[in-house]
């Protein structure tokens, strides 16, 4: 009798804990909102120095001098290399002695037509031959100026092709050199999205964008988009957008990569909180509450993302009611036999972002 009293008094106690336990469970519903709002796209992109070009060697010779390193920042006009002048040096000697002398052959001349000794046509042909002269020399110079290689704008060097006492042919590669000072950052735009900014873009204005680094940083600096290219891509019905960033402290380089975020205006847009949601094989389902209390797993399809909120593509309409708490402790055709319903715009307004 007494063992019987104590199953009794135990299985009193487990039946007040799984009471309590189902009392403690509270369910709460809410609603899809439906208003304009705005969302922040990510687009790969790809980062190019504001100028980009090769240095190659414009003529024949030894490379004689290397006077930059790599990676080093130069000044425009700031000498780089130099190639063996001996050669040039030596044509333009020699062009500049034709010239002096063929100078002299016109003034001569000159000085006798003015004494009517010889005719205008011979002075005409001094003339012209005095400025042949001049014309070689000043290719000869053009030439010589080529061996002495400059920057021919602020820039940082790339690692050297070459090295000191190579053999160079003309168009030999050199190094190349980047004006990082600002960058152009190239996104491709989906077409829909494309029509989007246009329609919204303000006439004269420049639509600022932020840039997602490698590091998953942001950068410190926005860009605005300055440029559209012209023409659709048909295989990936994209266009490209080109962005351009301020680069004040250099930390950008030609070639990194990187994420343009931009903020793309959706209108009429359905929004649920992202815990109403649960996911099942990559997957993402809500719970809805029919005109019965009956609960019922549905599929819906994500059409953007924000924190602690998603945009919907499809699978919800704004008048269907989603489970917003308490969506573990229930399945597929439960009933609900009491829960709270909350005004999606109370809901949204106590998450961490506001949308406006």
């Amino acid at each position: 009798m007494f063992m019987g009293l104590i199953a009794l008094l135990c299985n009193a106690s487990c039946k007040s804990k799984n009471d309590e336990k189902e009392e403690g469970v509270k369910f709460s519903v809410t609603s899809p909102l439906r208003k304009d709002t705005l969302v922040i796209r990510d687009y790969v992109c790809q980062i190019r120095a504001i100028q980009h070009i090769e240095l190659r060697a414009l003529e024949k010779g030894y490379l004689q001098y290397i006077f930059v390193d790599e990676g080093q920042f130069v000044k425009q006009g700031q000498r780089m290399f130099q190639i063996m002048p001996m050669l040039y040096q030596a044509e333009q000697q020699k062009a500049q002695a034709e010239a002096n002398y063929a100078e002299i052959e016109y003034l001569n001349t000159k000085s006798l037509a003015d004494s009517n000794v010889v005719s205008k046509n011979e002075l005409s042909l001094a003339k012209a031959k005095y400025d042949k002269a001049k014309a070689e020399l000043a290719l000869a110079q053009v030439h010589l100026g080529f061996t002495d290689i400059k920057a021919p704008f602020d820039g940082i060097m790339d690692r050297f092709q070459v090295r000191l006492g190579s053999l160079l042919d003309e168009g030999d590669l050199l190094t190349t050199l980047s004006d990082n000072s600002k960058m152009w950052v190239y996104f491709n735009v989906p077409e829909a999205e494309y029509l989007t900014y246009k329609t919204h873009a303000k006439k004269d204005s420049l639509m600022k964008v932020s840039l997602l680094m490698a590091n998953n940083q942001i950068f410190d600096f926005p860009g605005v988009v300055q440029a559209i290219e012209a023409d659709f891509n048909n295989e990936t019905g994209n266009i490209a957008f080109r962005a351009t960033f301020p680069n004040p402290k250099g930390l950008l380089r030609h070639g990194e990569t990187g994420d343009v975020q931009m903020t793309v205006p959706l209108i009429n847009a359905l929004i649920i909180p992202q815990k109403a949601t649960f996911e099942i094989l990559e997957k993402k389902y809500v719970f809805i509450v029919d005109k019965d209390k009956v609960v019922h797993q549905k599929e819906i399809t994500i059409a953007a993302e924000m924190p602690d909120l998603y945009i919907i593509k499809e699978g919800l309409s704004e008048n269907e009611r989603i489970v917003l708490e308490g969506i573990r402790k229930v399945k597929d055709n439960d009933k609900l036999e009491e829960y709270e319903y909350q005004d999606p715009k109370v809901v949204i307004r106590h998450l961490k972002v506001y949308v406006e």
